[in-house]
C-alpha cells in the first residue's frame, strides 16, 4: 500500500505580495472581527478597512460573512473612502478571496493582494487596528447578527466621521539603530484627515465630485470633544436598543 499526503488545493484569485503603495492613498487593508456566538447562534461581523499610508478608516457591518452579504457591503465602504483605491488586502480567508469579491474589485479597477505565508505582519495595520478600535469600542459581548444593520448606520453616521476627522492616529517613522536595525518609532500624531490633506498633490487622488475643500468643511463642523461626545451619545443608544447592560467605553 502506498499512502500520499493531502495536497492543498492552489487559489489563483489574488497575488500573494506584499502592497507597495509608494506613498500614494488608496492601498486597503481589510480584516474581519467576529462578534462572538451563543448558544450556537453568529454574532455581527465587523469589516475594517484601513489605509496604508493616511490611516484611513473605514468599517462597517454584516450578519453573515457570505459573498451575497459581503458583496454590497464593500461596495459601499469603499464608496465612503474619499479618494480612489488602488489596492485590496487581505488575508487568505474565503470571504475575501472568492469569485465575487474579485469581480467586484476587477469592475472597480482595485488590485487584489492576500498575504504571504509565514509572514504575520503582512496584514498588521489593520489587525492592530481591530483591537485599537474595534474592540475597543464595540467590546467582545455578543451582539446578535440581526442587529447588523443598526450597526452599520451607526458606522457610516457617526464612527467612521470621527474616526478619519478627529481622532487622531500615530504616524510611523523608520529609525535605524547603531547597528543598522530598523524600527517604528510613533512620535507624531494626527488624524487621517491632516495626513490625506498634507500628501503633495492630495487634491489629484479625490474621487470625481469630491474636494478637499469639501472635506475640510466636514472636519471643521465641530471640535474633537465634541465629535467624540457625539459618537459616545449614538454609541449608547446603539447598545441601548441590543438590550446590553454593559457598553463598553
Amino acid at each position: 500500500m502506498h499512502f500520499t499526503k493531502s495536497r492543498p488545493t492552489p487559489v489563483s484569485i489574488g497575488e500573494r505580495r506584499r502592497p507597495n503603495p509608494q506613498g500614494q492613498p488608496g492601498f486597503l487593508r481589510v480584516d474581519t472581527v467576529h462578534q462572538g456566538d451563543r448558544e450556537g447562534a453568529k454574532g455581527v461581523y465587523h469589516i475594517n478597512a484601513v489605509d496604508e499610508v493616511t490611516q484611513w478608516q473605514v468599517v462597517g457591518a454584516t450578519p453573515a460573512i457570505s459573498e451575497a452579504w459581503l458583496e454590497p457591503l464593500l461596495e459601499a465602504m469603499i464608496e465612503q473612502f474619499p479618494f480612489r483605491i488602488r489596492g485590496f488586502h487581505s488575508d487568505n480567508g474565503s470571504e475575501f478571496v472568492n469569485h465575487t469579491v474579485q469581480k467586484l474589485l476587477n469592475k472597480l479597477l482595485i488590485e487584489q493582494t492576500k498575504s504571504r505565508p509565514r509572514r504575520s505582519n503582512d496584514n498588521g495595520l489593520v489587525e492592530s487596528k481591530n483591537g485599537a478600535v474595534i474592540r475597543k469600542h464595540m467590546g467582545y459581548t455578543h451582539i446578535a447578527a440581526p442587529h447588523a444593520g443598526r450597526v452599520q448606520r451607526f458606522y457610516q453616521q457617526h464612527f467612521n466621521p470621527y474616526l478619519n476627522f478627529h481622532r487622531p492616529c500615530g504616524q510611523p517613522a523608520i529609525e535605524s539603530d547603531a547597528k543598522g536595525k530598523q524600527k517604528r518609532v510613533y512620535r507624531h500624531y494626527q488624524t487621517p484627515w491632516e495626513t490625506f490633506q498634507k500628501l503633495p498633490q492630495a487634491a489629484g487622488y479625490l474621487k470625481s465630485g469630491r474636494t478637499l475643500a469639501a472635506l475640510g468643511r466636514m472636519a471643521q463642523a465641530e471640535s474633537d470633544t465634541a465629535a467624540a461626545r457625539r459618537m459616545q451619545q449614538a454609541k449608547q443608544k446603539l447598545f441601548a436598543s441590543f438590550g446590553t447592560a454593559n457598553t463598553p467605553c
